[in-house]
């Protein structure tokens, strides 16, 4: 009782599908689709990345300035003292705009158009505005030399004619 295979194709199961014929001419077109429409979606499909292009990288171009804002925080939050977590933070604070520079042009290499070089413009004014902000609190920290004494040796450090705390001031009279 030997049963030929030989000829016969092959049972399937239920829900096996059969590629091997080319049925697809029998199938009519799904509703609502019609061939001459399909010119006009790439047209819109075009304009529409052409702006997604122009928002992406006027987002990217806004980038900097909207790191202001937590550069600020970060500054309050590190205090003026020398120690490790601010000196740290000053780091970062002078070594993501100046790398950011140094990378402009790898950043805006597939922008093209009117707008690219108000785009850099931006760009290279937020990351400026974050070293402005980096000088700015080396110089509230006393790292920056700003003093004669800094520089030579035969002359004075600055005396502080001042002291304030919370609630009074007192002054120190000059010796």
């Amino acid at each position: 009782m030997a049963v030929s295979l030989v000829g016969r194709p092959p049972k399937g199961h239920k829900w096996s599908l059969d590629f091997t014929s080319n049925r697809s001419k029998d199938l009519p077109s799904p509703p609502g689709f019609c061939v001459s429409q399909g010119a006009g979606h790439t047209e819109i499909a075009r304009d529409a990345d052409i702006n997604l292009i122009v928002k992406k990288s006027w987002d990217v171009a806004l980038g900097p300035l909207k790191q202001v804002p937590m550069n600020l925080f970060i500054m309050y939050m590190a205090g003026n003292s020398i120690s490790i977590f601010p000196i740290m933070m000053v780091g970062m604070l002078f070594l993501r705009p100046v790398k950011a520079l140094l990378a402009i042009q790898n950043t805006f290499r597939m922008i093209e158009g009117s707008q690219a070089i108000g785009q850099k413009f931006v760009y290279l004014i937020g990351n400026l505005a974050c070293l402005a902000l980096a000088l700015y609190k080396c110089q509230s920290m006393g790292l920056l030399p700003t003093h004669s004494s800094d520089w030579l040796e035969f002359v004075e450090p600055q005396q502080r004619m001042e002291f304030s705390e919370i609630g009074r001031a007192s002054c120190r009279e000059r010796v």
